[in-house]
């Protein structure tokens, strides 16, 4: 009897364990638009790239993403591109690549301007490629010739959705000296809308521009008392002397080149997703943004674009354009502008139609300090010039 009670000793030393349930997946209980809120917030390719692989819920979800930044980091040729992204396409999934890509940016630099500026004011050079690209580095798969390549109309091809798109250059395509300041935002459909160009040939810090104000009556410029003042009605000297002049234009064609090269290079992109409301190419250092709404966006796909293949780029059609600038213009944060310069461009066919090159529409194409710069220079005397098409 007593035996019966004793207990079982092997049950000490291999005890049963106790019964757990599987622990609950809690983003199995978020509903498929809360999760959509949340890719559409994170936006950046490669993030997306990597959420693809996380499961196959968020692989089926990802391509009705509406907000995506792209981030590419080299320029190759068309032919390259197709042909390293058709190798590793054998091997992938559709969405594989953007979890295995770095990415980051350049389009190609603008020829024949470096002969303008000089050999000690831009390092701008040729460029044999014609295209962007995202190319892969670091720890992920490379191609036998190198890294592998993939251009952003391959690597955006299975966004279904895609509303509003971002592209992102590391730096702008002008290569000026540090101490000048060059912006531009132009607007395109299936050709230019309009242009604004703001630059200066060098930005005086805040705490030495009173020494450099005061000791530049060689150069004619204006003394400290009117730094803002407005001018006497005909240019300063200062517009035209140590080569001023020359600068400026180069300013406006390379800018227009730049933006008309990055038109040409959405093409595929544009014409590849039917949903895009808004289309963005800025760079890192916000030297030159081109913006696309809606409406410019089906204009471009409905009308006939005017290319040049040889150079890669949109060809600019005639211009209408007005000029603005100070000797010296002092900026809110104290910083001074030494030769600001303003150029706001449209189409010589628009001239006939509703003024729009006020300023609400020049100030808003650049964010501050450089918006209040640009209300201030256009309170001046305007310059009108044109400029034939090329």
């Amino acid at each position: 009897m007593m035996s019966s009670l004793r207990p079982d000793p092997t049950s000490k030393i291999h005890p049963e364990p106790p019964y757990t349930a599987e622990p609950a997946d809690q983003f199995d209980r978020l509903p498929d638009s809360l999760l959509l809120l949340i890719f559409n917030r994170i936006g950046d390719v490669k993030s997306l790239g990597r959420c693809c692989v996380v499961s196959k819920r968020f692989q089926t979800l990802i391509p009705q993403v509406e907000n995506v930044v792209v981030r590419v980091d080299c320029v190759i040729s068309d032919d390259d591109a197709a042909s390293a992204a058709g190798n590793s396409d054998k091997s992938r999934g559709p969405f594989s690549s953007l979890f295995r890509l770095v990415f980051g940016g350049i389009v190609k630099p603008i020829q024949a301007i470096g002969q303008f500026l000089g050999p000690n004011r831009s390092s701008i050079s040729p460029a044999p490629a014609t295209a962007l690209s995202v190319g892969s580095n670091g720890d992920v798969e490379q191609s036998a010739g190198g890294v592998t390549h993939h251009s952003p109309t391959q690597v955006l091809k299975n966004f279904n959705e895609l509303r509003f798109l971002k592209i992102e250059l590391p730096t702008g395509e002008l290569g000026i000296e540090d101490d000048i300041l060059l912006k531009w935002r132009a607007d395109f459909g299936s050709t230019l809308d309009n242009c604004v160009i703001l630059g200066a040939s060098s930005v005086i810090p805040p705490q030495i521009h009173t020494n450099s104000i005061s000791n530049s009556n060689s150069d004619g410029v204006c003394a400290i008392g009117n730094i803002n003042g407005e001018d006497n009605g005909s240019i300063p000297e200062s517009f035209y002397t140590n080569g001023g002049l020359k600068l400026r234009v180069v300013w406006t064609i390379s800018s227009l080149i730049a933006a008309s090269a990055r038109h040409y290079l959405l093409q595929p992109i544009i014409s590849a997703h039917k949903t895009l409301e808004s289309l963005t190419l800025t760079d890192s250092e916000t030297q030159g943004v081109l913006c696309m709404n809606k409406e410019q966006l089906e204009e471009l796909r409905v009308k006939p674009l005017s290319a040049s293949s040889a150079s890669k780029r949109t060809l600019v059609p005639a211009l209408n354009m007005k000029l603005w600038y100070a000797p010296f213009l002092e900026l809110s944060d104290g910083r001074v502008l030494k030769g600001a310069t303003l150029v706001a461009i449209r189409p010589s066919e628009q001239a006939g139609q509703k003024e729009v090159c006020d300023g609400s529409w020049v100030s808003g194409a650049f964010e501050e300090p450089f918006g209040t710069a640009a209300r201030m220079l256009v309170k001046r005397r305007t310059y009108c010039l044109e400029m034939n098409s090329f």
